[in-house]
């Protein structure tokens, strides 16, 4: 097993930038690639950007590209989310998540959850 605990959101003004972190702990060594989701209500789990836990591979969905950085420390097995320029649309509770079987784009391919952090863009 491996728990997942998000921090860092909250309520903030579009153009703001808020720091997302997710700490690992339980059976890490299994892990293969991390990723934060959102989920806007009324809307399914999207992927917003996925990390390889060895070499540290990113991919970003098109909407978050240029502003959202995904990081990693393995050391600590915490994973981060820098969310720059804030829009009302990033407006979501986010998810972390861990994959055993490597990097992936949709919910299915992960196999651990975070509990979520909601992050509110105001205009």
């Amino acid at each position: 097993q491996v728990e997942l605990v998000e921090s860092g959101g909250g309520l903030v003004q579009a153009g703001d930038s808020l720091r997302l972190s997710c700490a690992a702990s339980g059976r890490t060594s299994r892990t293969r690639a991390m990723g934060w989701f959102r989920q806007a209500p009324g809307k399914e789990r999207e992927v917003v950007a996925i990390i390889t836990w060895i070499g540290g591979s990113t991919t970003y969905t098109d909407s978050v590209k240029g502003r959202f950085t995904i990081s990693r420390d393995n050391a600590k097995n915490t994973l981060f989310l820098q969310m720059n320029s804030l829009k009302p649309e990033d407006t979501a509770v986010y998810y972390c998540a861990a994959s055993t079987r490597g990097a992936g784009f949709t919910t299915r391919q992960y196999d651990y959850w975070g509990q979520g952090t909601q992050v509110t863009v105001s205009t």
